[in-house]
């Protein structure tokens, strides 16, 4: 009996090491960054992921069928507009299923102002992590590291103040 207590005492110290050396590699691996990747607006203007580099930028993967993506849009444009003067960028890609008339109306509609692109084949959704579901949000900063993801409703008053830690930074 006491054997096997000690045993299992030094399984749980063990993997309790095995976490916390996990953890410290975690912490100091190279960071996730954001994938280089060709992409044309909807006004035609090819673009590249790399000439956002410098800007903290904020991908949003939507699509016009996505209830709760629409519902986001408004806080997207309010958070967009608050900080775009300071280098804050917007990418909006809408999902290779959504049909591209349907992007440009609700584009137009609501007056977007930022870029919006389609994923014409997915390839964006796949190199971004392999998007799947929407609506998928990725917070960059401005050396092209992926700081955060969120899948689902974004929570805008969390995110804010992540955009502003990050547009402090040097």
């Amino acid at each position: 009996m006491i054997v096997g207590s000690l045993t299992r005492k030094a399984l749980i110290a063990a993997g309790a090491v095995a976490a916390i050396a996990y953890g410290v590699w975690r912490s100091v691996a190279a960071p996730e960054v954001m994938p280089p990747a060709a992409y044309t607006l909807l006004n035609g203007t090819p673009a590249h992921t790399a000439q956002l580099t410098g800007r903290v930028v904020l991908v949003n993967f939507w699509a016009t069928s996505c209830a709760i993506c629409l519902q986001e849009m408004p806080d997207l444009i309010a958070t967009h507009a608050r900080f775009k003067a300071r280098g804050f960028e917007m990418l909006a890609i809408a999902m290779s299923y959504d049909a591209p008339i349907n992007v440009m109306r609700y584009t137009e509609a609501h007056a977007l102002p930022f870029q919006v692109a389609i994923d014409h084949d997915g390839r964006l959704a796949e190199r971004f992590g392999q998007v799947e579901a929407t609506p998928t949000s990725v917070l960059i900063n401005r050396r092209g590291e992926i700081v955060e993801r969120h899948v689902g409703r974004l929570d805008v008053a969390a995110l804010n103040p992540s955009i502003e830690r990050l547009l402090t930074a040097p």
